[in-house]
């Protein structure tokens, strides 16, 4: 049977033949019952016409009584037909044998005597099938030594019934097979019946109808497992197929407005002759929005391999206190144009890549002074929440971020208010490689914000102590 065949056609085979099986197991089974039937029979019948001629051999006292003993055998087959005995010297000279029986040497040699567990057949020279046993017998003679008699019995009629019953057997185990073929293939249609309404179902889910689902109460128990599967799947890539939406749309809308300022900008240029000194200033500008489209490309290819798990950090033991030093004072001067005061406090070790963990405390930093108002503060602190986490928290002050909005604080393009973009010199990924970042190293993020502070805190996994060098 080919791979492609389908999945009833091999269940009915292997239905049909198990069934079949188990019907040709049956049927030699039975034949052999009922042969065994009639060989018993026949020996119970040899083996009382056996006990008769062992009684006439023992009332032989003499010559002239063993010189009577055909006749008197021949006499006790009256009335029995198909019954035939003979009578063999020790010397295997054949005193007297039942005309046209046929009796074989085999059958009344001293040494290979057929006893009723292994009665011999064969067939006469007229084709008439005998089955007979054999015996040594004693004599009433003193002295001399025992006879072999052999009994057989015409065994035609058994023959015939056999023939008869096996060609039924065969038949109806025949027919059976057919039968129960037929029978599986209907059982198999119907047993596989929810596979095609799951099959129905499924051929109706597309990419906008991913939110259909497989009803696994309706299925077998079998199935159930494989239908929660499948809806487990489905359920994935709706959330994909939406994030994959959501992020071209956002795509498009945030380079939407880099493009549309680039063509304006050099239509308006173009459209009457200007000095060097303008085509200049132009060309600067332009240049500030290439920058930002190439930094919103590097982020979004930067989150596009995070997403795939083709980001994969060195691992490097980290002391946090310099690397958080060392980001204060390069966004001092930022939070001082704006009037915001910046501080950093705490220490800890992790094992990270240096360039990617400065990047995720960098970006929270970035992100907390362009969103912290005049006056305000922003703080980083290293802390351990728990054993074996370290937790570096960027906390600012400023407008509460409502509730709802704080689940989604770390997906791509999201803000929780548009009015609050900034001057446009950010592509809106930042926390999003935040996130990343912190999942490429087993990490998480988090963020709460009530009574105008706000916490964002990247959680990572605290480094080892390190084994206190061995003497030398």
């Amino acid at each position: 049977m080919n791979g492609r065949a389908s999945l009833t056609l091999r269940l009915t085979a292997l239905f049909a033949a198990g069934s079949t099986a188990v019907l040709l197991g049956l049927g030699y089974l039975i034949g052999g019952t009922v042969e065994q039937h009639f060989v018993e029979q026949d020996v119970e019948v040899l083996s009382g016409r056996l006990d008769a001629a062992r009684r006439i051999l023992a009332r032989a006292a003499s010559e002239a009584d063993l010189a009577a003993v055909p006749q008197q055998l021949d006499d006790a087959l009256l009335g029995h037909p198909g019954l035939a005995v003979a009578v063999a010297a020790p010397d295997g000279q054949l005193l007297f044998a039942t005309s046209g029986a046929g009796f074989p040497e085999a059958l009344l040699a001293r040494r290979g005597v057929a006893d009723a567990a292994h009665p011999l057949v064969w067939r006469t020279p007229r084709d008439v099938p005998m089955r007979g046993i054999s015996a040594r017998v004693p004599t009433g003679i003193a002295g001399a030594a025992p006879v072999v008699v052999g009994v057989a019995t015409d065994i035609s009629h058994h023959e015939r019934y056999m023939a008869g019953f096996r060609a039924t057997l065969w038949s109806f185990v025949a027919a059976a097979a057919l039968l129960t073929g037929v029978l599986g293939w209907l059982a198999v249609r119907r047993g596989l019946a929810p596979l095609q309404a799951m099959k129905r179902k499924a051929e109706g889910i597309t990419a906008q109808r991913l939110h259909a689902r497989l009803a696994v109460e309706t299925v077998p128990v079998e199935l159930a497992d494989l239908a929660a599967t499948l809806n487990d799947m489905l359920a994935r890539l709706e959330e994909s197929f939406r994030r994959l939406s959501d992020f071209a749309s956002d795509l498009a809308h945030e380079f939407r407005t880099p493009i549309s300022n680039l063509m304006t900008q050099t239509q308006v240029t173009l459209s009457r002759p200007r000095t060097p000194e303008e085509y200049r200033e132009v060309l600067g500008s332009n240049v500030e929005e290439y920058e930002r489209l190439s930094r919103m490309v590097a982020d979004m290819l930067f989150i596009a391999k995070a997403d795939e798990g083709r980001i994969v950090p060195t691992r490097e033991r980290l002391r946090l206190a310099p690397l958080v030093g060392d980001l204060v004072e390069f966004h001092r001067l930022a939070a001082e144009e704006k009037g915001v005061v910046l501080a950093g406090e705490g220490d800890g070790a992790v094992d990270g890549d240096p360039l990617m963990i400065r990047r995720a405390i960098g970006n929270l930093l970035s992100n907390a002074i362009r969103h912290t108002p005049a006056g305000g503060r922003v703080a980083v602190a290293v802390r351990r929440p728990a054993p074996g986490t370290i937790a570096i928290d960027v906390v600012n002050t400023g407008e509460t971020l409502a509730a709802e909005h704080l689940p989604r604080l770390f997906d791509r393009f999201y803000r929780a208010d548009p009015a609050r973009g900034g001057d446009g010199s950010h592509s809106g990924l930042g926390l999003a490689i935040v996130k990343s970042i912190a999942a490429a190293h087993g990490g998480s993020v988090a963020v709460a914000s009530a009574d105008g502070t706000t916490r964002f805190s990247l959680l990572l996994d605290a480094a080892e102590p390190e084994a206190p060098a061995a003497d030398s």
